[in-house]
């Protein structure tokens, strides 16, 4: 059975969307496995500078690299969209060649660092 491994910086704070993701998750249990770790963003400062915001970008990159595990895939706004068919198909692609985790990267508010886009297998978007 395929395992799907979500690392996220943030937590949902809505009760809705802990239940909807919850509810995906009791659905999706037939089919795989899914692991969701929510990690504690980077803390910044409300007015940022680039270098603060890059500093911060290294050390969350850092904690995402060493957590990796599969096929990983980080979502990103430069990504490539796929339909959920598509998106569907290359999990069973990952399947087929032997990757039984697949792990979806998804960044703090500023994004993932330039080495885990790099070392991340797919780059995908969720819109244009």
């Amino acid at each position: 059975m395929q395992t799907i491994q979500i690392l996220a910086y943030g937590k949902l704070k809505e009760k809705y969307l802990r239940d909807a993701a919850a509810e995906y998750e009791k659905r999706l249990s037939r089919y795989c496995t899914v692991k969701c770790v929510e990690l504690e963003p980077t803390a910044l400062p409300e007015k940022a500078s680039e270098k603060e915001i890059a500093a911060a970008l290294e050390k969350e990159g850092q904690q995402l690299l060493k957590r990796m595990k599969g096929f990983c895939i980080a979502m990103c706004i430069e990504g490539k969209m796929l339909s959920s068919v598509q998106l569907s198909e290359k999990l069973v692609q990952t399947a087929v060649g032997g990757d039984s985790t697949v792990t979806f990267l998804i960044g703090s508010s500023y994004g993932l660092s330039p080495e885990v886009k790099r070392a991340a297998d797919l780059r995908l978007s969720m819109s244009p």
